[in-house]
């Protein structure tokens, strides 16, 4: 068994899961709704406030998707209840971000501003001109465009310049110096 796929998940008080034809899951809560249709083999049960996944068989296909439906489940739950956020840091010799309306503007040492529109259900805001919070209720919409945000300039390994995750580490080489021996 799946140690994942079994754990039960309970419902907070304020947040209805509404379990259609086929998995398809609407989750409605204080910060927004969701709804997702997860794979059908999966049998989806629902008793008073807490949900179980059970598969039918212990085939490959099904041990995989048996803990991948109850953290789906379980991360729409968590995301109308409490959103889910990423902070991402620019470091860089005049590199800042800020919005203009809902676009966030960056200049990150190209020759022109680089502009992004957040998707929908997304919000970023920018404390500081170096500092970019993204925040929602669907953790996958959060964490792509955090992902897109960073490539456009990550972070180099030599001088650290680029966008990073507030939490992330780069393995910093030495230059030409370190090689004298």
């Amino acid at each position: 068994m799946s140690r994942i796929g079994r754990k039960e998940i309970t419902v907070p008080s304020g947040v209805t899961v509404t379990i259609g034809q086929s998995n398809a899951i609407e989750v409605k809560g204080p910060k927004g709704a969701l709804a997702q249709t997860l794979h059908g083999n999966m049998e989806i049960k629902q008793d008073g406030n807490v949900i179980t996944i059970v598969r039918p068989n212990d085939n490959k296909e099904n041990r995989s998707l048996h803990g991948l439906t109850r953290t789906l489940l379980n991360n729409m739950i968590v995301g109308v209840t409490e959103t889910f956020k990423k902070e991402l840091d620019v470091i860089g010799v005049g590199y800042r971000v800020t919005m203009q309306g809902k676009d966030l503007v960056m200049n990150i040492g190209f020759s022109h501003q680089v502009t992004m529109t957040p998707p929908e259900g997304v919000a970023v805001e920018c404390p500081t001109a170096n500092r970019i919070v993204i925040s929602g209720c669907d953790k996958q919409k959060v964490g792509q465009f955090a992902a897109e945000i960073r490539e456009k300039r990550p972070p180099e390994p030599y001088l650290g310049k680029g966008i990073k995750y507030v939490d992330e580490v780069i393995r910093r080489k030495e230059g030409k110096a370190g090689k004298k021996a």
